[in-house]
């Protein structure tokens, strides 16, 4: 691969986990406080809301678009090596594992889980308060990692 076009990919893979992780940032900061704090009923029915507008194009593009510029920046990196190429490397693994993996394994269960919920009931509501403690903690991760994962690119590109 010419090293324009991994600069090229590099740089979208860049922006493409940064848009992930500023999603993430603000259901991690303030977005999920704010739910939280809304009765049980209420919170559950927003979060229900959320994770079905969530599911399209743009964000489908911003989060497997991202994968996939991943795994090419880490075949990259097994082909040509270097020093940016371990950043490469790095980056991709960050993402994959900590935003695409993490997303797949824990908090799409746990929407599921929430979308299957009755929002007025007391099963409701244990779940929206487990889902409130676990989902959040796996946000951070997905926060964290999406983060590292932007930095790896940039560093990449020096």
């Amino acid at each position: 691969m010419t090293g324009n076009l991994t600069f090229a990919l590099s740089v979208l893979a860049a922006i493409g986990s940064g848009v992930m992780a500023g999603l993430f940032f603000v259901f991690s900061n303030f977005a999920m406080t704010a739910l939280g704090r809304l009765p049980a009923e209420q919170g559950i029915a927003a979060m229900q809301s959320i994770n079905v507008a969530i599911l399209n194009p743009y964000f489908f593009v911003a989060f497997f678009g991202t994968a996939i510029l991943s795994l090419v920046l880490a075949a990259v990196y097994f082909l040509q090596g270097g020093t940016g190429g371990l950043w490469l490397l790095a980056g991709a693994a960050f993402y994959l594992i900590g935003i695409v993996i993490v997303t797949m394994v824990f908090n799409v269960p746990l929407n599921n889980e929430l979308a299957a919920a009755a929002p007025g009931s007391a099963e409701g509501a244990a779940v929206w308060t487990r889902y409130l403690d676990e989902w959040v903690l796996w946000n951070h991760v997905r926060t964290l990692t999406g983060i590292a994962a932007l930095v790896c690119f940039v560093m990449a590109l020096r």
